[in-house]
C-alpha cells in the first residue's frame, strides 16, 4: 500500500509521514531530501546549473543511499546539512531539471517496490504514485507554515528573520506552482487537511484513521493499487 503526502513548503510533510509510517510500521520516503541532496552536491561542485544535461548526467552518477531517514551522499551523512537554507534557495535549479526529475522519479518507484510506503512530496499523488490507494495534501496558511520553518531554524542554530523566512517560503511556492514538470498541485482525489491550530500528533491521528479505513476497503488488495504507478 502507497499512502501520498504532498503539500507546499512549511506544511510539516516530513514529520508527520515520518511518524504516520512509524505508526502504521510502513516504510517512509523522503523525496525531498533527495532533491535536497543533489543540489547539495551541485553546491559543493560548482555545478552550472543551467547546463541541464550535464547536471542530469551528474546526478546520475551520484553516490546516494536513503535509508531510516538517514541520506548519504558519497558516504557521507548528510541529513542535517541538507536543510540549510542555502540549500533551499538553490533546490529549484534541480526539481526543475526535467533530466534530474526524471532520474528522481524512477529512484523513487524503484525503492517503493515491494514495500508498503508512506512517502512525500510535491508531486507524488499526482505523478510519481498516481494511482496510490491513499493521497493526502498536506497544507497550512502562510503565515503558520513560515512561523514552523523559523522555529525549525531557530532550533537548529540559524538565526534568521520571520520576515525573511516568510519571504524565501513565498518565492519558493510560486516556484513549486510554476515549475514546468512536477507542479505542485492538489491531486483529484486527494483529502485536503489543513493543519493550523494541530499538533503533529493530531495530525497523525486523523490521517491513521483514514488510512486504515483505506486498508479494510476491498479496493487495497487490487493490483493496480499495489504498484502505485502505471507500468509503462
Amino acid at each position: 500500500m502507497i499512502v501520498t503526502i504532498d503539500g507546499p513548503a512549511g506544511a510539516g510533510k516530513s514529520s508527520v509521514a515520518k511518524k504516520l509510517a512509524s505508526q502504521l510500521s510502513f516504510f517512509f520516503l523522503d523525496t525531498g531530501a533527495m532533491y535536497r541532496s543533489v543540489a547539495l552536491a551541485g553546491l559543493r561542485r560548482d555545478w552550472d546549473f543551467h547546463d541541464q544535461a550535464t547536471v542530469g548526467r551528474s546526478t546520475q552518477a551520484l553516490k546516494y543511499q536513503y535509508q531510516d531517514a538517514i541520506v548519504l551522499l558519497d558516504g557521507g551523512d548528510v541529513s542535517q546539512e541538507i536543510r540549510d537554507p542555502e540549500v533551499s534557495r538553490n533546490i529549484h535549479h534541480v526539481a526543475d531539471n526535467p533530466f534530474v526529475r526524471d532520474i528522481l522519479v524512477q529512484w523513487q518507484r524503484q525503492w517503493a517496490v515491494g514495500k508498503d510506503l508512506v512517502t512525500e512530496g510535491r508531486d507524488q499523488g499526482t505523478v510519481v504514485f498516481p494511482n496510490a490507494e491513499c493521497k493526502i495534501f498536506l497544507t497550512a496558511t502562510d503565515a503558520e507554515r513560515a512561523r514552523r520553518r523559523w522555529l525549525e531554524l531557530k532550533d537548529a542554530g540559524q538565526a534568521f528573520q520571520l520576515e525573511q523566512v516568510l519571504h524565501d517560503q513565498t518565492e519558493r511556492d510560486r516556484r513549486d506552482r510554476e515549475r514546468k514538470v512536477g507542479a505542485l498541485r492538489q491531486a483529484s482525489d486527494a483529502v485536503e487537511i489543513i493543519s493550523d491550530g494541530m499538533s503533529c500528533e493530531e495530525v497523525v491521528a486523523q490521517l491513521t484513521q483514514m488510512v486504515n479505513a483505506v486498508r479494510q476497503s476491498p479496493a487495497a488488495d487490487g493490483s493496480k493499487q499495489r504498484s502505485g504507478f502505471d507500468e509503462q
